[in-house]
């Protein structure tokens, strides 16, 4: 399995460090690996009356959470795809806040929502996986700024620590 090598400060915008610093291992693919086992068990542990709850009102619900981790990772991963296969087009932001509601995850049970989670991580692993190092290398422009392949996985995992920490330390 190639080992992607932790991008450099010019490899991202600063406000992705949150993200990126979450993550101290060396090995992001063996981190994306490991780290949705770790959630899925996690999620599957979460008792059906619990799957709609919100810690503050306007905060999003566990279901909302675990929706916005596949969603976001889709992104992610779209995005390397596109600069990896050197497409130069600059591609769009997005507003999760605007994502999360016609999304209706609630609507959906937990249990589904985390194996869908669990599939578009397969699916983001595979695509990693098959990147050279040039392909890393390469950079692309997404909500206005400069990002490179090599970053998105980091971010990607990152992210889910982020949110994985926010539901142990606030939902349950």
């Amino acid at each position: 399995m190639p080992v992607i090598a932790r991008p450099a400060p010019t490899d991202y915008a600063p406000y992705y460090a949150t993200y990126i610093n979450q993550v101290s291992e060396n090995d992001v693919l063996a981190v994306l690996a490991g780290q949705i086992d770790a959630t899925v068990a996690l999620l599957r542990a979460v008792p059906r009356a619990r799957w709609t709850h919100r810690y503050a009102p306007g905060k999003w619900s566990v279901s909302e959470v675990v929706g916005h981790l596949a969603d976001t990772e889709r992104i992610f991963a779209y995005r390397a795809l596109r600069f990896a296969r050197n497409d130069a087009t600059p591609l769009a932001g997005f507003d999760e806040n605007q994502f999360v509601p016609p999304a209706n995850f609630d609507a959906r049970p937990l249990p589904d929502l985390a194996e869908e989670l669990r599939a578009v991580r397969l699916a983001s692993l595979a695509l990693f996986r098959g990147f050279d190092d040039a392909a890393l290398a390469r950079r692309g422009t997404a909500n206005q700024v400069e990002i490179t392949v090599r970053a998105l996985p980091w971010i990607i995992a990152g992210h889910e620590r982020h949110h994985v920490a926010v539901l142990k330390e606030r939902y349950f």
